[in-house]
């Protein structure tokens, strides 16, 4: 089994989700944990869906980009602040 994990073997370098072009499809790499939470944020995040080799679409940017992001992971559509879209890394699949 190939692991979705290992950088070497995506065709594109790693971006955060809060950098993704809107309806461009991407899989999720890593979680970052927050500096500042002790890690519950990515908890709460892998929670949700948000977990390595889940495929990942950002559907709008909301308010010319300053504000939340609506993002499709699964079949779930959250929205999202770019603190939490800037700690999960996705590669353009």
């Amino acid at each position: 089994m190939k692991s979705q994990r290992h950088p070497h073997h995506s065709k594109s370098p790693a971006i955060t989700l809060d950098k993704l072009p809107v309806r461009a499809v991407a899989t999720i790499q890593d979680i970052k944990t927050g500096h500042h939470d002790g890690g519950a944020l990515k908890r709460r995040l892998m929670e949700l869906g948000f977990v390595p080799g889940e495929r990942v679409q950002v559907l709008r940017r909301i308010f010319f980009g300053r504000g939340p992001l609506a993002v499709r992971v699964g079949t779930s559509t959250f929205a999202m602040r770019k603190l939490e879209s800037s700690l999960i890394e996705v590669v353009l699949a």
